[in-house]
């Protein structure tokens, strides 16, 4: 089964690009290690990811505020000698999340010492019974925050988000088109997915197949069948090609259109299943050829353990904000490194998400060959002195400049006014 399954992955194009490095068919083709024995993985969790030793003195948190200007939403970290962190939120979730902010995470951190901010992670989780919240509606105020904290220390030392993860794997990044036209004919998508796909110049995409968590249903119907050979039809042999099912189907139906994927050569098939249906998400990788990806959903470090585990994904894709923010995320990758996968982050919402992304990919060091890309946020006035924040020949350069490497137009921050709840 591996040995067929390499055969749908591919490598980047370019040296430096995530994610060179590491071939994937010398990813997928590791050694599975008996699904009873996790200590490796038990054993990664437990090691910090940020390196603090360039902060020699206390970073304490002074102030926390959450900004909001319509329906976006700032977080202005400031610590007592002065420095400051930015971070733009997801805002698609923020505006109905901004009390959990407000009342559950934001009190807990003042007057902490930032260099604790792992083990911060983990006493936030338990104030207030803030794991009662776990899911999105928790993590997302967490990850708005922990941007923001590692803006301010990235600015403290001169260096990168990336920098702050680990070593820069990959300072420029591949993406690729992800496309959404469900309710849209198969004929009609197809030229849709072309126009965004000329407009990158992506060399990979993805699209929708199903009804997402439809119990079987297309939309419209018959789209999906039509659609997978008319994909690889129009793009040709070169093109990689991924499809998301968003949990459209029940086992024998995943594995019915996975087999359809795989007669054309698709490099992965993600979430087949609804998301938390873990044992199934299993027995569709184990009749499959094609990779599965998942994990966009995922809220549980100790459920990613499990799928990592028990090989039910071979793609991992921890989406930074529905997660709790970069460090969770950097575990997750770390495990999945330690037998034989690759991370591929989702993006969601709006804001500023594709940087936050590309910082935690360029310290990947098992990055997939290609990373989502939904177009660059033009609402936000911003400067980049190190980047030109554009796809050129589907190849993004990594901002490098320290922490987010980017500057918010202050006038624009301006406008924002303080969220009280």
């Amino acid at each position: 089964m591996e040995s067929s399954r390499r055969k749908f992955i591919r490598n980047a194009a370019l040296a430096g690009i995530a994610g060179t490095g590491i071939r994937s068919s010398q990813v997928l083709g590791a050694t599975p290690q008996p699904k009873s024995d996790f200590a490796d993985l038990d054993k990664l969790l437990a090691e910090p990811v940020l390196d603090m030793s360039p902060f020699t003195r206390p970073i304490v948190v002074k102030s926390i505020e959450l900004l909001r200007f319509g329906d976006n939403f700032l977080c202005r970290v400031r610590s007592t000698d002065g420095a400051e962190g930015v971070s733009v939120s997801n805002n698609l979730v923020m505006t109905h999340l901004y009390p959990i902010f407000t009342r559950r995470v934001q009190p807990f951190f003042i007057g902490k010492d930032l260099r604790d901010w792992e083990n911060l992670l983990e006493e936030v989780y338990v104030y207030e019974s803030n794991y009662k919240m776990q899911n999105l509606a928790f993590w997302v105020p967490l990850a708005t925050l922990e941007f923001a904290v590692l803006d301010l220390m990235g600015k403290m030392v001169n260096r990168s988000i990336g920098q702050l993860l680990g070593e820069i794997h990959h300072p420029r990044i591949a993406v690729y088109q992800a496309n959404n036209y469900r309710g849209k004919s198969a004929e009609e998508s197809i030229d849709l997915i072309e126009k965004h796909v000329n407009e990158t110049q992506a060399k990979a995409l993805k699209f929708k197949v199903g009804g997402r968590m439809s119990h079987n249903r297309d939309f419209p119907p018959g789209r999906t069948e039509k659609l997978i050979p008319l994909v690889r039809e129009r793009f040709g042999e070169d093109m990689v090609i991924y499809a998301d099912s968003n949990g459209s189907y029940t086992t024998d139906e995943a594995i019915r259109i996975g087999k359809l994927m795989e007669e054309y050569r698709y490099d992965f098939y993600e979430e087949p299943v609804p998301f938390d249906w873990y044992p199934e998400t299993l027995e569709v990788a184990q009749a499959l050829i094609i990779p599965i990806a998942g994990g966009e959903q995922e809220p549980s470090m100790r459920n990613f353990r499990w799928l990592i585990g028990h090989r039910a994904l071979q793609i991992v894709q921890p989406d930074i904000f529905y997660f709790g923010g970069m460090i969770r995320s950097m575990k997750v990758a770390r495990m999945a490194a330690a037998r034989g996968m690759e991370c591929t982050p989702h993006i969601s919402g709006s804001g500023l998400g594709y940087l936050y992304m590309m910082h935690f990919v360029s310290a990947v060091p098992n990055a997939g060959p290609y990373h989502e890309f939904k177009g660059f946020n033009k609402e936000i006035p911003l400067t980049c002195a190190t980047s030109s924040l554009s796809s050129e020949n589907g190849v993004v350069q990594v901002p490098s400049g320290p922490g987010l490497g980017v500057e918010i137009d202050p006038a624009y921050i301006q406008k924002h006014i303080l969220v009280n709840a």
